[in-house]
């Protein structure tokens, strides 16, 4: 399957209107001291191009979604392989990949479907800064 993110930088998905999902776009962001990760909403064209190519839904976004290497990670196998490449000690948290991942996604699943009455919704996507625009895709 042809990848679409052709610069090889792992790319994060997001759901652009959540508050909680721009938060933690912006706390990786603070602790991604190489800038490797790149990111899209799963709203944008970029975003429904890649969910398209890997057959998933393009609507209901309910889930953090990681390309890394032309591979698909979602939920919290996703978030878990994030944090392994942030600096300081959120590696740590990589432990958490022993769990079987039906186990953590219960709880992924219980705050991805809280997470608007909780976090709250925007109107629109975030916009990044102009300092950050080659970060994002689309």
């Amino acid at each position: 399957m042809p990848l679409i993110n052709n610069d090889q930088h792992p790319v994060i998905l997001f759901d652009g209107v959540c508050n909680l999902c721009s938060n933690a776009v912006q706390f990786v962001i603070k602790r991604d001291k190489n800038a490797c990760f790149k990111f899209a909403s799963l709203q944008s064209s970029f975003g429904q191009n890649l969910l398209n190519q890997y057959h998933l839904p393009t609507t209901g976004f309910d889930s953090f979604i990681l390309l890394e290497n032309e591979t698909i990670y979602t939920k919290s196998s996703a978030a878990l392989r994030v944090v392994k490449q942030l600096s300081g000690a959120w590696p740590l948290l990589y432990i958490f990949s022993i769990i079987p991942a039906f186990i953590r996604n219960t709880v992924y699943n219980f705050i991805a479907r809280n997470r608007y009455k909780w976090f709250g919704k925007k109107e629109s996507c975030w916009i990044a800064s102009p300092e950050l625009k080659n970060r994002f895709l689309d």
